[in-house]
């Protein structure tokens, strides 16, 4: 399957429409009307760029690379953040999301030096396959109230380090964002 790599501003509103269809269909809603897809959560995959599987207007593949700091050790680090890693269902367990991964990783290991994601349990394992490992250390975010611890996310925030030498006795802190901050 092809993968084409575009910013978020050359996908238009066409392709953002079909990108917000496949990533609803991707993560359906509960029959209680809890979980799913969110606008905030959407808002976090844009602004960075997206690797695509099939044609920009009708994807069957998707994540994003986005921009963000996290800090560790007192060093505001450049980290590539994932967001959004979807298959469309029907075509989930095909090795799809390994091949997103690949040039997933090829993109933060070439203009970061970190990357970080937040993962489900049923995602992780995709994600340790590429060398992504779970972070042991603590988690914190940047609020406008200061740094706030984050252990709710502890077992879920997973990293690549590029060029970072990371200390899990140190915690790492995101930027705030509004949502789901890891």
């Amino acid at each position: 399957m092809r993968l084409t790599v575009l910013p978020t501003a050359d996908l238009g509103p066409d392709g953002l429409r079909a990108l917000r269809a496949l990533l609803d269909a991707a993560f359906p809603a509960g029959a209680d009307g809890t979980g799913g897809f969110d606008d905030t959560s959407f808002d976090h995959a844009l602004g960075g760029v997206h690797v695509l599987a099939g044609p920009p207007h009708e994807p069957v593949g998707h994540a994003a690379v986005v921009a963000r700091r996290v800090l560790h050790g007192g060093v505001a680090l450049r980290t590539g953040y994932v967001e959004a890693v979807a298959v469309r269902p029907g075509r989930q367990g095909g090795g799809l999301g390994g091949l997103l991964m690949a040039e997933v990783d090829r993109i933060v290991r070439g203009g970061f030096r970190l990357g970080a994601l937040g993962a489900a349990d049923r995602a992780a394992r995709l994600y340790r396959r590429h060398g992504w490992r779970r972070w042991s250390g603590p988690l914190a975010a940047l609020t406008p109230d200061g740094v706030v611890d984050t252990p709710d996310e502890r077992g879920a925030v997973h990293v690549l380090p590029v060029d970072a030498p990371l200390d899990p006795a140190r915690a790492l802190v995101c930027d705030w964002r509004d949502g789901e901050l890891w």
